[in-house]
């Protein structure tokens, strides 16, 4: 599978953006997904994931309440969206995919996990 995420940009505090992670290759059904996230000078960190099986999401504590990992079957794509940013938020966003992944909350975010990597999409959240 290819991945293509795209929907960075430079937004203000409070803002909103929507990442998408269009995939192509192969369908994502039995993918789990991951968007990762890489702020300067810090090392890359997990932000959600949604699991192929059941549809279970998962989310780093900073973003819980504020980002939504969603699927879109008919256009292949897993999108992020991202509500009330803010400076921390800045980062470039990676999506991840591994096949029948199976996670739970104590893994979803290791890296390693995943074999497949989009390239990243940058969020700046700047006045």
């Amino acid at each position: 599978v290819q991945l293509q995420a795209s929907g960075g940009g430079l937004v203000q505090p409070g803002g909103s953006l929507r990442l998408s992670c269009v995939a192509s290759g192969s369908a994502l059904d039995s993918y789990t997904i991951g968007w990762f996230r890489q702020a300067p000078g810090k090392e890359r960190e997990g932000v959600s994931c949604r699991r192929y099986s059941d549809g279970s999401t998962y989310y780093t504590d900073s973003v819980k309440g504020r980002f939504t990992i969603s699927r879109d079957i008919a256009k292949n794509t897993v999108h992020l969206q991202m509500n009330n940013l803010r400076p921390e938020d800045t980062a470039v966003y990676y999506c991840a995919a591994e096949p029948d992944l199976a996670v739970d909350g104590s893994i979803w975010s290791l890296d390693d996990l995943y074999d497949y990597w989009g390239q990243g999409t940058l969020v700046t959240v700047s006045s």
